[in-house]
């Protein structure tokens, strides 16, 4: 069953010409695309903020004590 969202992107592509319908899915190709990679994004970070922010705290720690040592970039 077709959501009414989706009857609906039906609905205004049925009045466009074949090329332009061939365009708008393409489109639609891309952005669900790039929807579908923020929302890997967005499950990966949640599953890693902990981890995130127990490295923060740790290297904070580590500055607070003079244990850090300030990157040397020409060293990358």
């Amino acid at each position: 069953m077709l959501s009414t969202a989706i009857d609906e992107v039906i609905k205004i592509m049925e009045v466009l010409p074949v090329e332009l319908q061939n365009q708008l899915v393409e489109h639609l190709r891309e952005y669900v695309t790039d929807l579908q990679d923020d929302q890997k994004w967005d499950e990966s970070f949640e599953r890693t903020q902990d981890k995130l922010i127990m490295a923060a705290k740790r290297a904070k720690q580590e500055i607070a004590e003079g244990k850090a040592v300030e990157l040397d970039y020409n060293l990358l």
